[in-house]
């Protein structure tokens, strides 16, 4: 082999290894890009999923009308098992009061069928301009089942 062949396998033998880098770090990059994509794609998708079913399955929740003229409003509510051994038996419920007020509430739940399958009383008391969480403890064989209507009187 002369000098001349050697130094061109030399040259040659040096673009492929440097095109192999070249190549190896765009198809890395490529795919990395795709699985970034993928992943926000598959995240977006579990994430509107969830918001649809928790929309689907959501209680309604709805305080009376004496209520709410004696200056009480709902914020946010949550159904968990409580402290008597049952599931989902639990109402814990964000009240805002415009006006004073101190007096028993009365929740009520409602099934999706529209029978009646619970009661609990709440003592709540809360100054003009306050809020707070206050606990509804249901029978530990009430079960709030989703799509179910509760009614605070």
């Amino acid at each position: 082999m002369t000098t001349k062949q050697a130094t061109s396998l030399l040259m040659l033998f040096a673009l492929v290894v440097m095109s192999c880098g070249r190549v190896k770090k765009k198809t890395k990059d490529t795919i990395n890009k795709g699985g970034e994509t993928i992943g926000k794609t598959a995240s977006e998708f579990i994430e509107g999923v969830t918001e649809g079913v928790e929309q689907t399955l959501q209680c309604k929740l709805t305080l009376s009308q004496e209520l709410q003229e004696k200056g009480l409003k709902t914020g946010k509510f949550t159904i968990q098992s409580g402290p008597t051994e049952g599931n989902n038996n639990q109402l814990t419920l964000y009240l805002i009061f415009d006006k004073a007020f101190k007096g028993t509430l009365k929740a009520k739940v409602v099934d999706k069928n529209g029978l009646e399958i619970g009661r609990s009383k709440s003592e709540v008391e809360g100054a003009a301009g306050d809020s707070g969480y206050f606990d509804f403890d249901f029978d530990k064989r009430t079960y709030i089942e989703v799509k179910s209507v509760i009614t605070i009187e």
